[in-house]
C-alpha cells in the first residue's frame, strides 16, 4: 500500500464530517504512542508553549541526572535524552522552542559536568547541537537572536 501525499490527505480530511475526523484521529492515537503524545500536545499544551517548555526541561533534567560516566553508557543515555529533546521540538514546531530546549540541553551537560571530552563522538554530538542552535537562530527575531547568541557564545567557550 502506497501512502498518499500530505496534500492529498489534507484535501480528503477537509471533506470529512467532524464525527469521522474525530474517529480517524482516535484511531491514529490508538496505534502509536508518539501519535498519542502529539495529539495530547495539540489538544492540551499547544496554547501554553512556555509551560510546555518548562515541563520538557524538567524531563530533560531528570534524564540527564541518570547519565552514567562509563563512556558507552554515557553515549547511550545522552542520545536518549537528545531523542526526547528532539521529540519535544518536533511537537512544538517553533524555532524559539528549538533554540530554548537545545540551549538547555547543552547548558545542563556543562552544569552537570558530564565528561563528554572523553569521547570524540560525544564532543561531535555536542558540537552538532551548537550548529543546530545557530541554524535555528537565523529564523528568530533580531532581539531574541541577540539574547540567545550571548548564551550560545558562553557554551562555545
Amino acid at each position: 500500500m502506497n501512502a498518499a501525499t500530505i496534500h492529498d490527505l489534507k484535501k480528503e480530511l477537509a471533506t470529512l464530517p467532524p464525527a469521522e475526523l474525530v474517529e480517524a484521529c482516535l484511531r491514529l492515537a490508538k496505534y502509536k504512542k508518539e501519535n498519542k503524545e502529539l495529539l495530547t500536545f495539540l489538544l492540551f499544551e499547544a496554547h501554553d508553549l512556555t509551560g510546555y517548555m518548562e515541563g520538557a526541561k524538567v524531563e530533560i533534567r531528570e534524564q540527564l541526572k541518570e547519565v552514567n560516566t562509563q563512556p558507552y553508557l554515557m553515549k547511550k543515555t545522552l542520545r536518549k535524552v537528545l531523542r526526547t529533546t528532539n521529540k519535544h521540538i518536533r511537537y512544538a514546531a517553533s524555532k524559539e522552542v528549538e533554540v530554548e530546549l537545545l540551549l538547555f540541553f547543552c547548558k545542563q551537560i556543562r552544569a552537570d559536568k558530564i565528561p563528554i571530552h572523553r569521547s570524540t563522538q560525544m564532543v561531535n554530538l555536542f558540537a552538532q547541537q551548537l550548529k543546530k542552535i545557530r541554524k535555528a537562530l537565523e529564523g528568530l527575531h533580531e532581539d531574541l537572536q541577540y539574547d540567545y547568541e550571548r548564551q550560545l557564545r558562553i557554551l562555545e567557550e
